[in-house]
């Protein structure tokens, strides 16, 4: 396998000129290594001390003190921050970057589609930097860059798979940014498509595990992104055999961890070690992001927080728990009778919705508010759900789908009777519907009775008019003495 991105270079004099480089690039990163690195750990040291803002909330588990300048805890299916410390400082991400790269790989191209490797992709990257060695002009399918980039963080195939979805790198970056947008991420800002250093290049722990969260959503991703190695296997456009190993250690199995669904390395200079990682136990899937922290160090804080969050909180099923806005003592989610006199709800609570809570407080203890503003298809409400301001998870109110089976009649009173007893067999009244054929039918007779009112008034004035000239001709006739035509007998016909 090759070590630099260049690829294959016949010329010796280039290849010379290559390898002297890389060797003063070395020796001039050992000398300066351990200075370095003392001076990093020191820094590890001092960053324990940074408040973790999670433990600030009343009654909530105390979480691990670690080395890492910032680091998220987040449950994945409802969004609930169990651990936060500086989850808005805007840091490097490195290598982590590539969650992006290849969530909107995935959403924009198909796996069997050709890429292939131009000169820009290869050769603007930094020497030495994580790569798999893919020549200009070689070509693989989309599914075999995913591997490169989230088993091997090959920053090549990074670039490659970018022209390819957008075409050309700066446009990608545009994509990414957009994206970081549609997902919620405030303090996001991308330059390229693998996350080598750029003071532009920026992102939070909290908007990382954002993007983490529509990562590990689509099964395909977090099969590749749980890959432990890869074989390349040549073909035509590609003639290397390539075998490539995952440098995240609860993937590699290095360190042991139940659960694990995947995750991403990252590291650069400027950013220090950074790692995002997804695990599931009990029915909760965590998401935990580290940044900025010295090797190994991140996989250890990963599995503190991991051991935090499984050991600390659990799943509180909203349908079962709640009281507040139980069918039973709220007219908002029942109907009146139906045409049988019976009543059925036609509203409830989703039984799927569930909260993360932590284990030493009780449900009654949480605090909430209903909003009617959802756009969600048959949701009519949704609780959010708080303590101490801690958001906790949502449920949402939803019309009841299982409708029974419309009423059959019989001739025989007996079958009648029983059809009757039966609660498949009653009729329950659509309150939706009727509410809206009502107010239609209520419109159209509003509208009748103001046309009627109209011509009624018409009719009215025309009327008097006719009765005030009657009247004058009346007059004129008593001038002009007692005799009064036959035709004017008429006016006063009764």
């Amino acid at each position: 396998m090759k070590h630099f991105i260049f690829g294959r270079i016949e010329s010796k004099i280039l290849s010379a000129f290559l390898f002297i480089h890389f060797f003063m690039f070395t020796a001039i990163s050992a000398f300066a290594a351990p200075a370095s690195t003392e001076e990093a750990h020191t820094e590890a040291e001092e960053r324990q001390s940074l408040p973790i803002q999670s433990n600030q909330i009343e009654n909530w588990p105390a979480g691990p003190a670690i080395g890492a300048e910032s680091a998220i805890l987040l449950e994945a299916n409802t969004g609930v921050i169990l651990y936060a410390k500086n989850i808005h400082e805007k840091l490097y991400p490195a290598s982590t970057t590539k969650l992006m790269t290849c969530l909107l790989a995935v959403e924009n191209c198909e796996l069997n589609d050709i890429v292939t490797f131009s000169h820009d992709s290869v050769f603007s990257l930094e020497p030495g930097s994580s790569n798999i060695g893919i020549d200009e002009g070689q070509a693989m399918t989309l599914e075999e860059c995913l591997y490169g980039i989230l088993t091997a963080s090959a920053n090549e195939v990074s670039n490659a798979v970018a022209e390819h979805v957008a075409g050309s790198m700066d446009a990608f970056a545009e994509m990414m940014n957009e994206k970081a947008g549609q997902l919620g991420c405030k303090n996001t800002h991308f330059v390229n498509a693998h996350g080598l250093h750029n003071e532009n290049h920026y992102t939070s722990s909290y908007d990382l595990a954002v993007i983490a969260k529509a990562f590990f959503q689509n099964e395909l991703l977090s099969k590749i992104g749980n890959t432990a190695y890869y074989h390349f296997i040549p073909t035509a456009k590609q003639p290397d055999d390539i075998i490539v190993r995952n440098k995240h250690k609860l993937i590699s199995g290095e360190i042991t961890y139940d659960g694990i669904k995947g995750g991403k390395t990252g590291y650069t200079d400027d950013a220090r070690e950074t790692l995002v990682t997804c695990a599931e136990q009990n029915g909760m899937k965590l998401i935990c992001v580290i940044m900025k922290e010295e090797s190994p160090e991140q996989f250890y804080d990963t599995v503190k927080l991991f051991d935090y969050g499984f050991t600390n909180f659990m799943i509180a099923n909203v349908s079962e728990n709640e009281t507040k806005y139980s069918i039973q003592n709220s007219n908002f989610f029942n109907t009146s009778n139906d045409i049988f006199g019976n009543s059925k709800p036609i509203l409830a609570l989703n039984t799927d919705s569930y909260l993360i809570i932590p284990k030493s407080i009780s449900f009654d203890e949480l605090d909430s508010e209903i909003s009617y503003d959802t756009t969600k298809e048959d949701t009519v409400a949704e609780i959010n759900y708080f303590y101490h301001d801690a958001y906790l998870g949502t449920a949402t109110v939803d019309f009841v789908r299982e409708i029974p089976a419309s009423y059959e009649f019989s001739q025989n009173a007996e079958s009648l009777s029983e059809s009757r007893s039966e609660e498949s067999q009653i009729i329950i009244v659509n309150i939706k519907v009727i509410l809206i054929v009502t107010l239609i039918i209520a419109a159209i007779l509003i509208v009748i009775f103001i046309i009627r009112s109209i011509i009624n008034s018409y009719s009215f004035l025309n009327n008097r008019g006719i009765v005030k000239k009657r009247g004058k001709r009346r007059k004129k006739d008593r001038k002009g003495g007692p005799y009064l035509p036959s035709s004017r007998l008429k006016d006063f016909d009764l």
